[in-house]
């Protein structure tokens, strides 16, 4: 008996050892992705939403294997730029259409997706303005985009203007004397995050410099026929530190850390707050553990709309958008290869109208990109319904500066912006280091 039990023992260890090596052959047999992923684990839903996306995905395509980074903000920004750097990227990666991503596109590391998207009869399936090669800076379709982006949106608490007897307001010069009423019952006017110095730039300035300057203003100085010194870009300029001097945005908000900004505004600690329109996941209710920034009955006080008229502009009723953010695959994959197969099944997939109809419902984006969304399958918050319609709120959209400009341009316009706050430059002075800057960019490009 003992032989017996001592040859079976053997022989079960041997047919798992047989398994184990027949797994690992299994395995190694799969075609490996490395890929660089943009994530906030800290907002409400999103560690869901992620294991629910990747695990989905491998489930549904055995053959394939992933080696992911996941990483957010500054950390992601300085990782892809090392990689840019090299010139060896990761298979698939997050990206923007230009700004950040700008050396991506102009060092051509990424594969034109048009011819993917052409062979699986998809073109009707995204709006036309997401697979416009002429709205990346690689000026081919370098990634698609999960969404249209507005960078700029205003939320508004009824409830507080109503506790102070007020309404939105209408005009800047509105805003301006609602300052010491809501100062009164121990309130800011408005609170924006600008620690971050992207933040300003992104989501309030490229709106301010398109009203002053007028709609396709960048592409005149690009092309030589307008300066960064010009009296319409200064003005735009001087607009930000008359909204220090003014009281409309107060000092301090040069130290709010761009993660503080959601929990100030749902404290009740401002009026208006202005973010961009990506930020309505953050007032959402987490699905773990039923929590929100906002009640559904708080946000049915909350308006999304746009910064109010100012007089002075050459237009108002404006606001900056561009294509939003989305998935690309490196160059470097060979054509034709497994691999290749393999980034763009991942690709179609995050860009598939099953992913966006989610992100649309946690809030993760507001305008998907794609055209074959079922709204009526999906349940949304009073908030995500109000920026749904923030589109309604402008007639005329405009550039965001870090989609249009190169770092070496922008970045000096950051720092200008920071200066203007601190009261330690006038807008010329801001305005002549743009352009200095600017002409140094064109002389080394």
């Amino acid at each position: 008996m003992k032989k017996i039990a001592f040859f079976a023992l053997a022989f079960l260890i041997c047919c798992g050892t047989l398994f184990f090596i027949s797994c690992r052959k299994n395995d190694s047999k799969k075609i490996k992705l490395t890929v660089l992923n943009y994530t906030d684990l800290t907002v409400a839903n999103a560690a869901k939403d992620q294991k629910w996306q990747w695990d989905t995905f491998l489930k549904a395509n055995k053959d394939i294997a992933l080696e992911k980074e996941d990483l957010f903000n500054e950390p992601f920004h300085e990782k892809t730029a090392a990689y840019a750097a090299s010139g060896n990227i990761p298979d698939v990666l997050f990206v923007w259409p230009a700004g950040r991503s700008t050396p991506l596109h102009e060092k051509r590391l990424l594969k034109d997706l048009m011819p993917f998207i052409r062979k699986d009869n998809l073109v009707d399936k995204y709006l036309p303005v997401a697979l416009d090669p002429d709205m990346q800076a690689s000026r081919y379709v370098a990634m698609i985009p999960q969404a249209l982006t507005a960078t700029h949106a205003m939320f508004v608490n009824l409830d507080v203007l109503r506790e102070c007897g007020l309404q939105p307001a209408k005009t800047y010069a509105e805003l301006k004397a609602q300052v010491p009423v809501l100062r009164a019952k121990g309130y800011d006017t408005l609170i924006m995050p600008c620690k971050d110095t992207w933040v300003m730039q992104s989501c309030m300035f490229s709106m301010i410099a398109g009203r002053f300057c007028g709609q396709g203003w960048d592409q005149k100085i690009l092309s030589g026929r307008a300066k960064f010194t010009d009296p319409d870009f200064v003005a735009a300029l001087d607009f930000i530190r008359q909204l220090y001097f003014d009281g409309v945005l107060p000092r301090s908000c040069l130290g709010i850390d761009y993660g503080e900004g959601p929990g100030l505004f749902s404290t009740r600690r401002c009026a208006y707050y202005v973010d961009g329109d990506w930020r309505v996941g953050d007032f959402l209710e987490d699905e773990d553990t039923g929590q929100a920034l906002f009640s559904v009955a708080q946000q049915k006080n909350i308006q999304i709309t746009v910064f109010p008229d100012i007089a002075g502009a050459k237009i108002n009723k404006t606001n900056s958008t561009v294509l939003g953010t989305g998935w690309a695959m490196s160059a470097a994959i060979p054509a034709g290869s497994p691999r290749e197969d393999a980034a763009w099944r991942l690709i179609k997939w995050l860009s598939g109208a099953e992913i966006e109809s989610r992100m649309l419902a946690t809030g993760g984006i507001s305008a998907p990109s794609r055209t074959d969304i079922d709204y009526n399958k999906i349940d949304l918050a009073p908030l995500q319904v109000s920026m749904g319609n923030l589109g309604k709120e402008y007639s005329t959209a405009t550039c965001v500066i870090d989609d249009v400009f190169h770092a070496d341009v922008y970045e000096p316009i950051n720092d200008g912006l920071v200066e203007l706050g601190l009261g330690t430059k006038t807008a010329v002075q801001v305005a002549y280091d743009v352009q200095r800057a600017y002409e140094a960019w064109l002389s080394y490009r």
